[in-house]
């Protein structure tokens, strides 16, 4: 059989195992409610597939060698833990660490330095940037129309085999809007499923004394910019959010992550600094670099014993959330890429 027909038709019956997927049902019952308007692209199965299958096809880079998950990777929360700078194509070296995926329907804005303000543009920052993918919206969207393979899928979500870059990015969309993290011991705890440990317990305490403010329950992060006393690093000469905005008063402000799934995203901080999360807390009680800008909610000296540090640790651990970074609907689709033959 053709080796075109067998992918069409086996992504048609994988698609035929779906109905078509409502935003609501994406929405946990103890999230706020999302920033992502869902009106202007409502999830559908066919959309979601298409989203994963470009995600984690390289033909988004000029030498079809990176992938959207050669950064973001799944069993990683969608970071990556090899090293802390990003690499790209031609194995260039970036200047920031690549942030995890999950919940992003509750971002306003994204990258590191908030340059990007919705979702269905974030992708084109990697895919035009000289050291990530290297390549250009027009191209892509060339090679897309020249594949055997995408027409046919883009027909069967879209209606229609012209493949647009509008088309492509709502499709990429649609899949990390499925990228939603909920399922962790703490979230167990809160609907009254399991209980904490009296270590969880504590560390929890301490956690809502020092860190809520900025890494807010449940998305445990304001998603805001902050300045977090992180001394500079004059290799990179990386100043944050003042690099977007030019305003003096955004210098060293980096977007809060979410502390969700951090046993899967290390290493930690803009530039991935710190290895493990005993570090990252002797930052924030020995490490804090004084500054115009530091955050005023760090002014005041955290102070935590070696037992609390244990405890809080322990607390931030009932944040993972196994069942998303092993759920096999976010791996890659291998019944629908199929290899090349003759």
């Amino acid at each position: 059989m053709n080796k075109n027909l067998i992918v069409i038709v086996v992504f048609s019956l994988f698609l035929f195992a779906f109905k078509c997927m409502k935003y609501d049902g994406l929405i946990p019952l103890n999230f706020p409610a999302p920033i992502y308007n869902f009106e202007e692209n409502p999830l559908d199965s066919n959309k979601i597939e298409i989203g994963r299958t470009l995600f984690y096809d390289p033909i988004l880079s000029k030498d079809n060698t990176i992938s959207c998950s050669s950064c973001h990777s799944p069993y990683n929360a969608f970071a990556h833990t090899d090293h802390d700078l990003s690499h790209g194509i031609y194995d260039s070296i970036g200047t920031r660490n690549a942030p995890a995926l999950f919940n992003l329907a509750w971002h306003s804005s994204f990258m590191w330095d908030g340059a990007i303000n919705h979702l269905d543009m974030q992708a084109l920052a990697p895919i035009n940037h000289a050291g990530e993918m290297g390549e250009t919206t027009k191209n892509v969207v060339d090679k897309l129309n020249k594949s055997s393979i995408y027409p046919v899928l883009f027909e069967s979500a879209f209606g229609t085999k012209e493949i647009t870059g509008e088309l492509m990015l709502k499709a990429l969309t649609q899949f990390q809007l499925t990228l939603v993290s909920a399922n962790s011991k703490y979230d167990q705890v809160k609907s009254g499923e399991k209980f904490f440990s009296s270590k969880e317990q504590n560390g929890y305490k301490l956690f809502k004394q020092n860190c809520n403010s900025c890494h807010t329950e449940p998305l445990f992060s304001s998603y805001q910019f902050a300045n977090n006393g992180l001394p500079i690093d004059s290799t990179l000469s990386d100043y944050g959010r003042k690099r977007i905005t030019q305003k003096t008063e955004d210098n060293m402000l980096f977007k809060i992550p979410s502390l969700r799934n951090l046993s899967y995203s290390y290493p930690y901080m803009h530039d991935g600094r710190f290895n493990k999360l005993n570090q990252v807390l002797n930052h924030y009680t020995n490490g804090i670099k004084d500054s115009p800008t530091l955050s005023l909610k760090l002014k005041k000296k955290i102070t935590f014993s070696s037992n609390e540090k244990v405890d809080l640790i322990a607390f931030l651990k009932t944040l993972d959330d196994k069942a998303f970074v092993f759920n096999p609907k976010n791996k890659f689709p291998r019944s629908i890429l199929l290899p090349e033959k003759d």
